[in-house]
């Protein structure tokens, strides 16, 4: 699967459009005294799956997505393992998002509606750079279909580029959660996920905290041998 709208997250917006709804039929028309949904209890929602490619998956996954017939699968896959951005971030994003200079990609739209900066670098620099050596002047778009009105639909060869790596039960959107546990390995905080991943709350990044947990012992231990020689 490409998507990364589970049905617990589809209960959630469900619930809280029908909110929204009573919300204006209370304040803005007075036709009731009272929100209803206020009294309804929520249920609690799983705590979110979570699936990470261990190195010997990513190796394959990236050696098959190379072989692909899709001349953008392998340049998206790498951006989003190096980038931690969403499927729909990379499918639509344009050129003038994209600074050379800088090493930066910027998403004035996003999931959250805030605006966020990726840091390109490595591997997924060098991929964009050879991408704009060959431009395409009737688009903007990075990965556009044959006529450059959208992007490139990548379903079938990313479901082909799966099975050929022999990749079981990951979606597209654990690319996601891949980048965030190597940004977690190479010592970030979960306050510096939060920004990096866009979320709005550290209620968000939570799901990761045991690999914080890991980071956080590897931190003292390194400490405690600097300063104590043990």
């Amino acid at each position: 699967m490409l998507s990364d709208i589970t049905p617990a997250r589809l209960v959630e917006c469900r619930d809280k459009l029908i909110y929204h709804v009573f919300t204006i039929a209370v304040k803005d028309w007075g036709w009731m005294d009272d929100n209803p949904m206020l009294k309804v209890r929520k249920p609690k929602l799983p705590s979110g799956r979570v699936r990470f490619l261990n190195k010997k998956e990513r190796e394959a996954l990236l050696a098959s997505c190379k072989a692909s017939h899709n001349p953008y699968l392998y340049t998206m896959v790498v951006l989003a393992l190096s980038t931690g951005a969403r499927y729909s971030e990379i499918m639509y994003l344009t050129w003038p998002q994209v600074n050379m200079a800088k090493s930066i990609i910027i998403l004035d739209k996003t999931k959250n509606n805030t605006r966020r900066v990726l840091p390109i670098h490595g591997h997924a620099l060098e991929l964009l750079q050879k991408l704009k050596e060959i431009p395409r002047l009737d688009t903007d778009y990075l990965f556009p279909r044959a006529d450059g009105k959208a992007p490139m639909e990548i379903r079938k060869h990313w479901e082909k580029a799966i099975k050929d790596a022999s990749v079981k039960n990951f979606r597209f959107h654990d690319l996601r959660h891949t980048a965030t546990s190597y940004l977690l390995e190479d010592g970030a905080t979960l306050i510096q996920l939060s920004e990096i991943l866009g979320h709005k709350t550290l209620q968000m990044v939570k799901r990761y905290s045991h690999l914080s947990e890991q980071q956080g012992s590897s931190i003292v231990e390194k400490m405690n041998k600097r300063v104590f020689g043990l």
